[in-house]
């Protein structure tokens, strides 16, 4: 069931999970979730939005940090690494603009601007500062999520496509050499495995992110940022088919691992040329 976002307040709904009452003090809240999952800083300085986006992200995997102003907005990025920043436009001293334009000044950490303004004009100035993506208020959680992803999929791919010698061109693990540029598994007996695209951006997920819990909503987005086609099918047949070609007994994986209730694991040390 999605939650949705407002900052309108109506009579007759202080008991549902919706109702956001009036503004609060400034607080830093972190959430705790699996480690590696991108990192998201919400923005803004009424509370109860704050705890809704929150709770919404953090059930989809996303690690959250938030802020009520510019001030603790500027700690939590001193103190760490954050993959998008949810800004909302109107807050107490500096707004949502001011902070955007001084953001992209200096860096170019994704920002979706959160607003309960819907005109034109405000959206308009909010891309002209540099904003990646605009949401009215108010929002239902799906729509934020998706946007989420999206605006992250499209730095992530910019940033590769910027960056091509970034990318490793082999992947080194147990028995295995998986080469991005033919796109297949080498054994260390010099055995080449052709991969069909789902499997291999699977595996380049897994091969990224060694030794920590992925679920399968994480596998899936992580997987078709790389290409929207690449994974026409579960993400559980396709960590099937992957275990029939990494695996000596894919009856007993130990490459692959399911985590009962979480998703899968990629086990081995990875290392890279």
């Amino acid at each position: 069931m999605p939650i949705f976002v407002t900052k309108c307040v109506r009579r007759g709904i202080r008991n549902n999970a919706s109702y956001i009452p009036g503004n609060s003090h400034a607080s830093l809240v972190y959430i705790s979730a699996m480690h590696g999952a991108p990192h998201i800083l919400v923005v803004d300085d009424h509370r109860e939005i704050r705890d809704l986006v929150s709770r919404a992200l953090s059930k989809e995997g996303f690690r959250v940090s938030t802020a009520a102003d510019g001030k603790s907005m500027r700690k939590v990025l001193a103190d760490g690494r954050i993959d998008l920043i949810l800004l909302d436009l109107m807050l107490p001293g500096e707004d949502g603009l001011s902070l955007c334009r001084a953001l992209r000044a200096g860096s170019n950490i994704p920002i979706i601007m959160l607003t309960a303004k819907g005109d034109e004009v405000d959206r308009v100035i909010g891309l002209e500062m540099g904003a990646d993506d605009y949401l009215p208020k108010p929002f239902g959680s799906r729509e934020l999520i998706a946007r989420i992803r999206a605006v992250l999929r499209r730095s992530w791919e910019e940033r590769a496509t910027a960056r091509p010698e970034l990318r490793p061109k082999r992947y080194h693990f147990d028995r295995w050499g998986l080469d991005t540029g033919a796109r297949e598994l080498v054994r260390d007996d010099g055995v080449a495995v052709p991969l069909s695209t789902g499997e291999y951006d699977l595996l380049i997920a897994l091969v990224e992110r060694p030794q920590r819990v992925l679920s399968r909503d994480q596998l899936l987005d992580l997987a078709r940022g790389r290409s929207a086609a690449g994974l026409d099918r579960s993400i559980d047949t396709q960590v099937s088919r992957l275990r029939k070609k990494l695996e000596l007994d894919p009856g007993d994986p130990k490459i692959i691992k399911t985590v009962w209730g979480g998703g899968y694991t990629f086990t081995p040390a990875v290392r890279y040329e």
